[in-house]
């Protein structure tokens, strides 16, 4: 009988064998999502079962609001500034084509106050403050000073996650509407001595285009943010995984996640905001 002369990689070749393989890894990963979907749910119950079970004492509440909200001042009033100037430059060009330099402030503004002032300090806290957070914790975790909490009585939950969920949820706005009104303070400062746009045309077109609502739905959008980012970054610092690696990959998870929800909550939450609005000023609802 003659020798088998195919390949061995060839004779090892079966289809369904790889069609199970792969099917048997998505659905590893599905799992693994939904799980991580489930432990992340049950955190977030418990943090709002403390919340209003409990509150933390003010010891513990006051050196976090003094790292989210005093010490992320600066940089958001900063980053705000020159981000209502970027928009001043690179709208100015447009608008002029068009004769309309004028209402240049309408538009930045309603930008800046709607839109850019609430992702920009969501951005910034998640940045300078959520990765912290998670680093933070994760270290807490890795030297087992969590467990050494839990073995003292004390619920971890408790004593560090909801004070860090306290202080981005009623922090965040400050910040929201520092970069709301230092963003305005930028463009209008680069408009007046640089484009030397009409000073008094600039706000009252802006005047008659921002409303107070428009300044609530970014205020309240904001919220969404902040309580977002404190228990991603929290959750994802109680689940870190052992080592130094795994510290930085839970920060870096941190902000990852922290930024695509502030994205994808800014578009549901703009969406149900315009509704609301059309639906006690119908008036005011565009033809097309």
């Amino acid at each position: 009988m003659a020798a088998d002369t195919t390949p061995a990689i060839e004779r090892s070749f079966n289809p369904l064998r790889i069609i199970a393989d792969d099917v048997a890894s998505i659905g590893g990963v599905t799992m693994a999502g939904i799980e991580a979907l489930g432990e992340f749910v049950l955190f977030t119950l418990s943090t709002f079962s403390w919340l209003f079970t409990r509150l933390p004492r003010r010891d513990t509440l006051i050196p976090n609001f003094y790292q989210i909200g005093v010490l992320s001042l600066p940089v958001v009033a900063l980053t705000g500034t020159f981000i209502g100037m970027v928009l001043a430059v690179q709208s100015y060009a447009q608008f002029r084509g068009f004769g309309l330099e004028t209402r240049l402030g309408a538009v930045i503004n309603m930008t800046l106050v709607r839109e850019l002032g609430p992702v920009l300090a969501a951005t910034m806290l998640a940045g300078r403050v959520g990765g912290a957070m998670a680093a933070e914790l994760g270290t807490m975790r890795v030297t087992e000073q969590i467990d050494a909490l839990s073995s003292m009585g004390a619920n971890p939950i408790h004593y560090l996650a909801v004070p860090r969920f306290l202080g981005c949820l009623m922090l965040i706005p400050t910040l929201t509407i520092m970069a709301i009104f230092m963003g305005v303070v930028g463009a209008f400062g680069y408009s007046a001595a640089i484009l030397h746009i009409d000073s008094h045309h600039y706000w009252e077109n802006s005047r008659k285009v921002v409303g107070n609502f428009d300044l609530f739905c970014g205020v309240f959008k904001s919220l969404f943010f902040g309580a977002s980012i404190a228990l991603i970054s929290c959750y994802r610092g109680f689940h870190c995984e052992a080592g130094a690696e795994g510290v930085g990959r839970a920060a870096t998870t941190a902000f990852v996640h922290s930024f695509v929800t502030i994205i994808v909550l800014d578009l549901f939450l703009g969406i149900g905001l315009d509704n609301v609005y059309y639906y006690f000023w119908p008036e005011t609802q565009p033809l097309f």
